[in-house]
Protein backbone atom coordinates (compact mmCIF):
# COMPACT_ATOMS: atom_id res chain seq x y z
CA UNK A 1 0.00 0.00 0.00
CA UNK A 2 2.31 3.00 -1.17
CA UNK A 3 -0.28 5.84 -0.03
CA UNK A 4 -1.21 4.11 3.32
CA UNK A 5 -1.01 5.96 6.36
CA UNK A 6 -0.90 4.61 10.40
CA UNK A 7 -3.44 6.39 12.36
CA UNK A 8 -3.65 4.26 15.86
CA UNK A 9 -2.49 0.89 15.25
CA UNK A 10 -4.67 1.27 11.83
CA UNK A 11 -3.59 1.80 7.82
CA UNK A 12 -5.97 3.96 5.92
CA UNK A 13 -5.78 3.76 2.01
CA UNK A 14 -7.30 5.57 -0.84
CA UNK A 15 -10.57 3.50 -0.95
CA UNK A 16 -11.16 2.71 2.18
CA UNK A 17 -14.42 2.68 3.53
CA UNK A 18 -14.16 4.74 7.36
CA UNK A 19 -15.62 5.89 9.74
CA UNK A 20 -14.81 9.40 11.75
CA UNK A 21 -16.59 9.68 14.93
CA UNK A 22 -16.11 13.50 15.59
CA UNK A 23 -16.46 15.73 18.72
CA UNK A 24 -19.30 18.46 17.81
CA UNK A 25 -19.71 21.27 19.94
CA UNK A 26 -23.27 22.62 20.68
CA UNK A 27 -24.97 25.11 22.78
CA UNK A 28 -24.39 25.55 26.62
CA UNK A 29 -20.56 23.60 26.34
CA UNK A 30 -22.45 20.73 25.50
CA UNK A 31 -20.64 18.09 23.31
CA UNK A 32 -21.73 15.06 21.25
CA UNK A 33 -19.96 12.52 18.74
CA UNK A 34 -21.31 12.19 15.28
CA UNK A 35 -20.14 9.41 12.64
CA UNK A 36 -19.40 10.42 9.52
CA UNK A 37 -18.87 6.99 7.55
CA UNK A 38 -17.69 6.92 3.98
CA UNK A 39 -15.22 6.39 1.51
CA UNK A 40 -11.33 7.90 1.48
CA UNK A 41 -11.22 9.99 -1.78
CA UNK A 42 -7.45 11.65 -1.05
CA UNK A 43 -5.16 11.95 1.73
CA UNK A 44 -3.01 14.80 1.73
CA UNK A 45 -0.07 16.59 3.52
CA UNK A 46 3.37 15.23 3.82
CA UNK A 47 4.04 15.30 8.03
CA UNK A 48 1.38 14.14 10.44
CA UNK A 49 0.99 18.02 11.36
CA UNK A 50 -0.76 18.76 8.05
CA UNK A 51 -1.89 15.61 7.39
CA UNK A 52 -6.08 15.57 5.97
CA UNK A 53 -8.00 12.73 4.25
CA UNK A 54 -11.17 13.75 2.42
CA UNK A 55 -14.19 11.62 2.84
CA UNK A 56 -17.07 11.23 0.49
CA UNK A 57 -20.65 9.67 1.34
CA UNK A 58 -23.76 9.35 0.34
CA UNK A 59 -26.74 11.08 1.73
CA UNK A 60 -29.86 9.61 2.52
CA UNK A 61 -31.06 11.79 -0.04
CA UNK A 62 -28.85 10.87 -2.97
CA UNK A 63 -26.47 13.85 -2.65
CA UNK A 64 -22.96 13.07 -2.43
CA UNK A 65 -21.62 14.50 0.77
CA UNK A 66 -17.47 15.26 0.92
CA UNK A 67 -15.58 16.15 4.12
CA UNK A 68 -12.24 16.79 5.02
CA UNK A 69 -10.84 15.88 8.19
CA UNK A 70 -7.38 17.68 9.49
CA UNK A 71 -5.92 14.13 11.23
CA UNK A 72 -4.03 16.13 14.13
CA UNK A 73 -7.47 18.26 14.93
CA UNK A 74 -8.00 17.68 19.10
CA UNK A 75 -12.03 16.81 17.58
CA UNK A 76 -11.08 13.28 15.98
CA UNK A 77 -12.45 10.59 18.43
CA UNK A 78 -11.69 7.94 16.65
CA UNK A 79 -11.02 6.36 12.90
CA UNK A 80 -12.50 2.94 11.85
CA UNK A 81 -11.42 0.89 8.95
CA UNK A 82 -14.98 -0.82 8.40
CA UNK A 83 -13.84 -2.11 4.51
CA UNK A 84 -10.36 -2.29 3.07
CA UNK A 85 -9.65 -1.42 -0.82
CA UNK A 86 -7.04 -2.77 -3.06
CA UNK A 87 -7.19 0.41 -5.09
CA UNK A 88 -4.27 1.75 -6.60
CA UNK A 89 -4.26 4.91 -7.47
CA UNK A 90 -3.00 8.11 -5.63
CA UNK A 91 -6.61 10.22 -5.43
CA UNK A 92 -9.85 8.55 -6.47
CA UNK A 93 -12.09 11.64 -7.38
CA UNK A 94 -13.22 8.86 -10.53
CA UNK A 95 -16.11 8.09 -7.44
CA UNK A 96 -17.79 11.63 -8.04
CA UNK A 97 -19.81 10.27 -11.30
CA UNK A 98 -20.13 7.04 -11.04
CA UNK A 99 -23.73 5.23 -8.86
CA UNK A 100 -22.97 2.68 -6.02
CA UNK A 101 -22.93 -0.12 -7.34
CA UNK A 102 -20.31 0.28 -10.20
CA UNK A 103 -18.42 2.75 -7.44
CA UNK A 104 -18.47 -0.78 -5.86
CA UNK A 105 -17.49 -2.76 -8.70
CA UNK A 106 -13.99 -0.63 -9.33
CA UNK A 107 -13.08 0.01 -5.21
CA UNK A 108 -13.47 -3.64 -4.22
CA UNK A 109 -12.83 -5.79 -7.29
CA UNK A 110 -10.72 -9.02 -6.51
CA UNK A 111 -8.23 -9.88 -8.82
Amino acid sequence: MANAIQYKESSLSIGDTVAVDYKIREADNKERIQEFAGIVIKIRGASDETRMITVRKISKSGIGVERIFPLSSPFIDNITVQKQSEFKKARAYFIRDLSGKKMRQKLYRQK
